[in-house]
């Protein structure tokens, strides 16, 4: 009896810690899911080994610690959470940087049109030319909008219609008459044709063949170059400018790309560019009377011309010798003036039909100053001329009565 109680003893204690352990399970599952216990019984005296639950790492998240369960119906709910996230992140921080090339592009472009270069329009200084290579200068002031002085009160007497001194070295109107008269101008249209020529930034090398298109039937006005004359666009724009050939302002415009009609049509956008409210043009020689401007107008014209330094050249070659066909022929400058040593002129056009009168237009140098004479509908032959030298004289007249004054 004794020896068999002493025996039974520890049987019923691991019994007991059996019992225990299992109450312990049924109150918490978790245990369960992570130690299973196995319950022995007083035949198997094997003592109960329970596995040690893993800890959680210390920046695990809310998410790894829930049970697998729980952790599989979130995971169900939100598969793409975390992968979504960082795909609106990429996406947000690429829209970010495409509006900020977007906004740089933008500075870039109004920086560029800030920093563009000065139009025909813009005014500038220009120092003393060289007599060889004049170097003329644009329009230094806008002229000025005040209402025209009577001609009577500058005491100088004009014989033109219309006329136009200045000053561009100070923006100041010297002289003026009718100076806002629309008027036809005739030749005077060939430095706009220039302009739109060199505009376009053609081969001047290229051989062009006079046509009959090229012929005036408006006026049936004279010209030395016949029909099928081939010469290169550089000498057709020489005799345009310093002799008026008609006939090779018409072959620059109709070499134009799109025609004669385009070429107009850029005269008139080019005039309208520079300003030129009071300016029209219908051809390319003048030889129409509604190519109309003023003498305000061509003042800035002229300026704008005097930029272009093939211009300069070509209007003032005094002669020049082309060989036409089997012959070599000398065309003269028609402007007498630029043959004159007295006279530095940088610029310079004439023009003639009969609803304009003799037309003048040039810049020259008096007193070390550019200036601008513009002179419009003279009916005497040599009345621009005359107009011309009397100007000169008033001038320079001027300047001597201003430094004897300051100097008394």
């Amino acid at each position: 009896m004794k020896k068999s109680f002493v025996i039974g003893k520890p049987v019923a204690k691991r019994q007991l810690l059996a019992a225990l352990c299992l109450a312990l399970l049924s109150v918490n599952p978790l245990l369960a899911e992570s130690a299973p216990v196995s319950s022995t019984s007083a035949r198997s005296p094997t003592p109960v080994v329970a596995k040690k639950p893993q800890l959680a790492p210390r920046r695990a998240t809310a998410q790894s610690a829930m049970p697998h369960k729980l952790r599989s119906s979130v995971a169900a709910q939100h598969p793409a959470n975390h992968k979504t996230k960082l795909t609106t992140a990429k996406s947000a921080e690429k829209k970010s940087l495409r509006a900020t090339s977007s906004k740089t592009a933008q500075v870039s472009k109004s920086q560029a049109g800030k920093t563009k270069t000065p139009s025909h329009q813009s005014l500038a200084k220009s120092s003393r030319p060289n007599l060889r290579s004049p170097v003329t200068s644009s329009v230094v002031a806008p002229i000025s909008p005040a209402l025209a002085k009577p001609a009577k009160e500058w005491g100088l007497n004009i014989h033109s219609s219309s006329a136009l001194v200045y000053d561009q070295a100070t923006g100041k109107i010297l002289y003026e008459k009718d100076s806002r008269k629309i008027m036809p101008i005739a030749s005077i249209t060939k430095l706009m044709t220039a302009m739109v020529v060199l505009d376009a930034q053609p081969n001047l090398n290229e051989y062009l063949t006079i046509g009959a298109e090229d012929v005036d039937t408006l006026r049936n006005s004279r010209s030395r170059l016949p029909v099928g004359t081939a010469l290169s666009r550089h000498e057709l724009l020489r005799l345009a400018l310093m002799s008026s050939e008609n006939r090779a302002a018409s072959l620059l415009a109709r070499a134009y790309p799109g025609g004669k009609r385009a070429f107009v049509a850029a005269m008139n956008r080019k005039a309208q560019a520079l300003g030129l409210h009071h300016t029209h043009f219908d051809d390319s020689t003048g030889l129409h009377a509604t190519n109309v401007s003023s003498a305000r107008d061509l003042a800035r014209m002229v300026a704008a011309a005097s930029q272009y330094s093939l211009i300069r050249e070509l209007t003032t070659t005094p002669s020049h010798q082309v060989k036409v066909g089997q012959h070599v022929l000398q065309f003269n400058n028609t402007n007498a003036l630029v043959r004159n040593p007295q006279w530095r002129i940088s610029v310079s056009k004439t023009g003639f039909i009969n609803e304009s009168g003799k037309c003048l237009v040039m810049q020259t140098w008096i007193n070390d100053k550019p200036t601008i004479i513009v002179l419009l509908d003279s009916w005497g032959k040599l009345t621009p001329i005359g107009d011309s030298q009397r100007i000169r004289q008033w001038i320079e007249a001027s300047a001597w009565d201003n430094t004897s004054a300051q100097g008394g």
